[in-house]
């Protein structure tokens, strides 16, 4: 289980963001060097549904924003942008709590995803989402082709132009393998509803979210 989220702290380690950020240089070092050294994977499409996979933060957040959004068939919780082979929630290593998106490319594309997926998080934050901290909670774009990578800098570019003095903090990395969770992850936020980490972290992002872009929502998805 994840580390229940004492709201106190919570509140704490929100303030703390601002103050005493954590360099991003060694997360862009290895961003540069895959970049240069690995091919990425492209996935083949599943009955039409195409995949996309993305970190930032805890993947009970990140799994509930994607299955907001209409289009989106399935959020898959698991581990990315790491080496270690068979990683699990015990030990992931080098390894990021991930999600493998299955979309409708009729009805939302690879682009909105984006959007979706910087809309959702705080963009500066390194090492983390919120009062989840470490290198495990992450944020990674990943890309299967040139097309995704083309969009992907775009994007960055000029949130970095808005910004200013920040600058994003997701590394963007060639797509190489999706490790899918333990079966109790999938759905988290769904399936424990009264979890105190739901009820002030996870939901909240969700709302939060939601209020941002509410045209790209599902129908009946009210928290």
């Amino acid at each position: 289980m994840k580390k229940t989220t004492i709201l106190i702290a919570s509140i704490f380690l929100f303030s703390l963001n601002g103050a005493c950020k954590p360099s991003n240089k060694e997360h862009k070092r290895a961003e540069a060097i895959a970049q240069k050294e690995q091919t990425p994977v492209q996935t083949e499409a599943v009955n039409g549904l195409k995949k996309a996979y993305f970190a930032s933060g805890c993947f009970w957040c990140v799994e509930a924003i994607y299955e907001s959004v209409n289009g989106v068939k399935e959020a898959i919780s698991g581990y990315s942008g790491g080496q270690s082979k068979n990683p699990t929630y015990e030990n992931h290593a080098d390894h990021a709590e991930a999600v493998e998106v299955l979309y409708d490319p009729s009805i939302v594309n690879f682009n909105q995803l984006v959007d979706v997926y910087f809309a959702s998080q705080n963009v500066t934050q390194v090492n983390g989402q919120g009062p989840d901290r470490g290198a495990s909670y992450r944020s990674i774009i990943f890309y299967q082709n040139d097309s995704e990578k083309k969009i992907i800098d775009e994007k960055i570019t000029e949130l970095n132009k808005q910004l200013g003095d920040d600058k994003v903090a997701a590394q963007v990395l060639p797509f190489q393998k999706f490790w899918e969770a333990e079966a109790y992850h999938q759905n988290y936020e769904r399936n424990n509803p009264g979890n105190p980490y739901i009820q002030n972290v996870s939901i909240p992002r969700l709302n939060k979210f939601k209020k941002k872009m509410p045209e790209l929502l599902k129908e009946n998805t009210a928290h």
